[in-house]
C-alpha cells in the first residue's frame, strides 16, 4: 500500500491522500493456472482475414454524460456533456472498437501489435485508445496528459489504482494475466472508461473508425474467428469517492460485453473475408 500527497494540482484540494493498491491484494492473481505458451514460428504461406462489423437494426440511443468537474480541461468545446465511446458507429453503419481475434491460437508469426495500442493516454479527460491491446506478460504504458488529478483504476485480469497528479509522467505495468481489464477514473470524471484486453497472442485487431479489421500473416488452416464488444447499455450506477474531491458521485455500470463468432478458412497467401452483424 503507497500512500502519496500530491501538491499544488488545480481540482486535487489541498490536503489530497490517495492510497494507492499496487497489484492484486487477494492474492488470486498468483492462484490462477499458467498462461498457455504461444510458440512463433516461420509463417510460410500465410493469408490473412480482413472484413468489417456493422451494426444491423435500429441504432440504440448513445450514452452521454454531463461534464460535471475541470470544464476548462475536460470540455474546451463546450459541449457540456460526453460521448461514452461505448458504441461508435459511423454514416455506413461500421461500428469501431470491436476486437476481432482468431480463437485458441497456440502458434503463428511474431508479436506485431503495435506500441500505440498498448499505450494509454487520459487526455481532456478521455482515455485514448478506448480499446487497448496488450499482449499478455507485456508491459502497458500510461501516462497523462491533462493539467488535473485522475487515476487508472483497473479490475478485471489486473488490478491496480494507479494516481495521476503530474503531466506527462509514464507508469508501466505489466500485464501478467491473459483476460479483460476494465479501467475507470476514481478523481470524478465519471463519463472517463475503457477496456484493455490482455491478449495470449497476436491474432488480435480494434476494428477503426469504418469497422474495418485485418489479420495478417494467418497459417493456412481452419479458424474460429470471434468479435467482441464491450457492451453500450447504462444498466446502473454505483457511488464512488471523488478522491480530489472528497465527495461521493456516481458512476455508471455498463452491461456485459458480448461476442459473436464465425468460421473461416485461410488458403495460402490469399485472403478470406469474414463480416460480423451487430445488433440489440
Amino acid at each position: 500500500m503507497a500512500l502519496i500527497r500530491p501538491r499544488g494540482i488545480p481540482g486535487a484540494g489541498a490536503c489530497l491522500l490517495l492510497f494507492v493498491e499496487l497489484g492484486d491484494p487477494t492474492g488470486a492473481a498468483q492462484s490462477r493456472s499458467p498462461e498457455p505458451t504461444y510458440e512463433v514460428v516461420n509463417v510460410e504461406s500465410g493469408g490473412s482475414i480482413s472484413g468489417t462489423v456493422k451494426w444491423s437494426g435500429p441504432i440504440p440511443t448513445i450514452p452521454r454524460l454531463p461534464i460535471t468537474k475541470d470544464p476548462k480541461t475536460c470540455d474546451p468545446s463546450g459541449e457540456k456533456n460526453r460521448d461514452l465511446q461505448r458504441l461508435v458507429i459511423d454514416r455506413d453503419r461500421g461500428v469501431a472498437n470491436t476486437a476481432v481475434y482468431l480463437k485458441d491460437v497456440t502458434r503463428g508469426k511474431a508479436w506485431d501489435l503495435p506500441a500505440s495500442e498498448r499505450t494509454l493516454d487520459q487526455h481532456a479527460c478521455t482515455y485514448v485508445p478506448h480499446i487497448l491491446l496488450v499482449p499478455v506478460g507485456e508491459a502497458m504504458q500510461i501516462k497523462s496528459s491533462d493539467p488535473v488529478l485522475h487515476t487508472v483504476h483497473m479490475m478485471g485480469a489486473a488490478t491496480y489504482n494507479l494516481p495521476f497528479p503530474f503531466q506527462d509522467q509514464f507508469i508501466s505495468r505489466t500485464m501478467h494475466i491473459s483476460g479483460r481489464v476494465d479501467i475507470k477514473c476514481n478523481a470524478g470524471h465519471v463519463w472517463m472508461n475503457a477496456e484493455a484486453l490482455v491478449v495470449p497472442h497476436p491474432y488480435y485487431a480494434i476494428t477503426d473508425t469504418h469497422g474495418d479489421f485485418t489479420l495478417t500473416d494467418v497459417p493456412p488452416g481452419s479458424y474460429d474467428v470471434e468479435a467482441w464488444h464491450e457492451g453500450w447499455k447504462i444498466v446502473a450506477d454505483e457511488t464512488m469517492l471523488d478522491v480530489g474531491a472528497q465527495v461521493t458521485v456516481k458512476r455508471p455500470i455498463y452491461s456485459q460485453p458480448r461476442t459473436w463468432q464465425k468460421q473461416a478458412t485461410v488458403h495460402p497467401l490469399n485472403n478470406s473475408t469474414v463480416n460480423f452483424e451487430l445488433s440489440q
